[in-house]
């Protein structure tokens, strides 16, 4: 039997937790200048860059390795594990959620410090999770008190934290490892720009999943290479959860080439962002305003109508994300950091916008 197409636009097909489940769209319609994703804005390491143009067609034409046991053991040797250890994916945000699917139970808490990243809760209601987001303290560190009477199943970190660049402190993220009844997340995507890293505290214990990215620092965001570093029984279950052939043979190649040969290479940028980072500031406190203090690839700038602001950055040809109503901050614009030359368009692009919207004289 046929049913009619108008009762069968009536079926709900989908399960009843995806109605409040929205599709991520920032709506950030094409400008000159984006500033707004924190990749690395110098481009590609040049031997990746290299890998990817002369990749074989037979690369392609077969599927992956099963689980990318190649890239593990090239990964494992930069971050100081071993390769049973880690758990890749297409991208951190993959690890997510399937670690999310892995470990929580449907109804159970996923706690998470905020602001933070918007996906937390995303992937949480995706899973038939609950989420609680727990409001950080006026010094930009989670407040652990109240995220560990949550009793959350999974109960997430980042750090050094976006939007706002924060690093947290050692000694929070061994209190929540130590008394969380559940799994911790730790992420890291912007641990290279930090210089510091908790993987040493996940080689220790067995709750913590310090999650990574080559999207920020490696420049192969298009590329979609994340990757996780747990005890073996953490990673092996996140790996059951993801399934096989889940990192494509281009992004394997292109990141091994990265990580083997262009070490020099991403660590001179990631200096240059730092260097152009404080740079960026200090032009901004001249302008009179106070850039939170970062340890990321961006800063997070408080600033009154930030949404307004961004928009007018936009009829200008540049885009900074504005975040609305941070906790202790109020409105702000994260923005990226790159080469100088593309920082000294930033700002005077955000100069014209910032007249634009406060009336000022330009």
């Amino acid at each position: 039997m046929t049913v009619p197409m108008e009762a069968r636009d009536r079926l709900a097909f989908a399960r009843a937790l995806y109605d409040d489940v929205p599709l991520y769209d920032p709506k950030r319609s094409p400008v000159a200048l984006d500033l707004t994703d924190n990749t690395n804005l110098w481009g590609m390491p040049p031997v990746a860059e290299r890998t990817l143009r002369e990749l074989p067609v037979a690369r392609i034409t077969r599927y992956p390795s099963l689980y990318a046991a190649e890239l593990k053991e090239a990964l494992a040797a930069f971050v100081g594990a071993t390769p049973d250890r880690l758990v890749t994916g297409c991208g951190s945000d993959d690890i997510l959620d399937s670690a999310m699917r892995a470990f929580g139970e449907p109804g159970s808490v996923v706690a998470s410090s905020e602001p933070s990243f918007a996906m937390i809760p995303i992937f949480a209601r995706m899973n038939g999770l609950q989420y609680v987001g727990i409001t950080e303290l006026p010094d930009h560190q989670p407040d652990i008190d109240a995220l560990l009477a949550t009793k959350p199943r999974i109960l997430y970190l980042c750090s050094p934290n976006n939007p706002t660049g924060a690093l947290l402190s050692r000694s929070a993220i061994e209190r929540v490892v130590r008394e969380a009844p559940g799994v911790v997340f730790l992420d890291e995507a912007y641990a290279e720009f930090a210089g510091v890293s908790a993987v040493d505290l996940a080689m220790q214990v067995d709750n913590l999943l310090v999650i990574r990215t080559m999207s920020k620092a490696f420049g192969l965001a298009g590329l979609r290479v994340g990757y996780a570093i747990g005890a073996p029984s953490l990673v092996r279950d996140v790996e059951k959860s993801r399934g096989p052939y889940k990192l494509n043979a281009m992004a394997e190649q292109v990141a091994l080439a990265a990580l083997r040969h262009d070490m020099a290479w991403v660590k001179a940028h990631v200096a240059l962002a730092v260097t152009n980072r404080d740079r960026l500031a200090a032009a901004l406190r001249d302008r009179g305003y106070a850039p939170l203090p970062s340890h990321a690839n961006y800063l997070c700038v408080p600033l009154a109508r930030a949404v307004e602001v961004g928009q007018a950055l936009r009829a200008h040809g540049v885009a900074a994300r504005p975040f609305p109503g941070l906790p202790h901050v109020g409105d702000a614009l994260r923005i990226s950091v790159g080469p100088w030359e593309l920082l000294t368009q930033f700002l005077a692009a955000f100069d014209d916008a910032t007249a634009d919207v406060y009336g000022w004289a330009s």
